[in-house]
């Protein structure tokens, strides 16, 4: 069932345009400062940049209602800001302070902020996808129209969790949508030299659902891409899976020098780099303006900037916490 690009899909209107840059402008500012702030010494944690990303879960999230779900992993920061997770709580988290997303407690690879629908943000490759099921299924037997977007990448869909979740979500129809965030590279192993085929939507074929490949980083084809699949699920359809071919800028976790990278690709992938390319449209069709797209920049650089003061200001979390939040009755010894 894995499908073609058709004509006469659905086109964001140009409020859409501009939400789905903002967002893109937001993780793109958020990360340049994170990467800022770990140069200068003032945040010691692992960071797994999502630079050359920013079309895929911007473009998804615009579709999605506030009590919509995702699930994600640890490389996933984008996919959080994408959704709406406040940067303040979410500096906090990253930076261990108690006044982060989860008290300080689970750092950048354990973002969770249910009030945004980041419901978990897991370190352990492919378990979005039947943690994403479960929520799925919970949206079901309560009757909401609520869906579930599973982020993950393309190594992990060369392990048994993936095969697995995509054959329950299609045998109990649950509305589910499956992102493949195809960036070529599952840690420091290319794509090609780690999987059999060459297309990862072809597999939905085999669980009979719907599966798509798209260019993740063309914010109209990933637009309308994701609002089929969640209209689907929403209406009961079921699931789907979209792959969204795209390329990461930098190494798998910051600081890795990525030699493993054709650089000559790298280099072809950054001239095209999806942030520019979609500014220059919507500047060109006359859905923004040179002083609109300033204004917009500096409002998200000062949110992002009094994000990272208020998480630096904040303090660390207490002893007590390391005992709350653990166990829901704790017996005395």
């Amino acid at each position: 069932m894995h499908q073609e690009r058709g004509a006469n899909r659905a086109m964001p209107d140009a409020a859409t345009q501009l939400d789905i840059y903002r967002r893109m402008i937001r993780i793109e500012r958020n990360d340049d400062a994170t990467i800022r702030t770990i140069k200068q010494g003032r945040l010691q944690m692992p960071y797994y940049s999502a630079r050359g990303q920013e079309v895929i879960p911007s473009a998804v999230s615009v579709n999605l209602n506030p009590d919509d779900t995702i699930c994600t992993i640890y490389r996933g920061i984008h996919d959080m800001v994408a959704k709406g997770v406040p940067l303040r709580p979410l500096w906090a988290e990253i930076a261990g302070r108690v006044t982060g997303t989860c008290k300080g407690k689970g750092g950048p690879m354990h973002i969770t902020h249910p009030e945004s629908g980041v419901m978990v943000t897991t370190g352990i490759v492919g378990s979005s996808m039947p943690i994403a099921n479960g929520l799925a299924w919970a949206a079901k037997l309560d009757g909401s129209r609520r869906v579930t977007v599973a982020y993950f990448g393309d190594g992990a869909s060369n392990i048994g969790a993936f095969h697995e979740s995509l054959n329950l979500a299609s045998l109990w129809k649950l509305p589910v949508i499956f992102v493949c965030q195809n960036n070529r590279y599952a840690e420091h192993s290319r794509f090609d030299k780690c999987t059999a085929v060459d297309r990862v939507a072809k597999r939905a074929g085999s669980y009979d659902m719907p599966g798509e490949t798209v260019d993740g980083n063309d914010p109209f084809e990933m637009y309308a891409a994701a609002r089929e699949a969640i209209e689907r699920a929403r209406d009961g359809g079921g699931p789907t899976l979209i792959e969204a071919i795209t390329f990461r800028f930098l190494g798998h976790v910051f600081g890795d020098d990525d030699k493993y990278m054709d650089k000559a690709e790298k280099a072809a992938a950054m001239a095209r780099d999806p942030i520019p390319a979609f500014r220059a449209r919507l500047l060109e069709s006359g859905v923004a303006t040179e002083q609109g797209l300033a204004d917009m920049h500096k409002d998200i650089t000062a949110e992002v900037e009094d994000a990272m003061q208020f998480a630096l200001g904040s303090e660390f979390p207490s002893v007590d916490e390391l005992r709350r939040d653990v166990f829901a009755t704790e017996i005395a010894l």
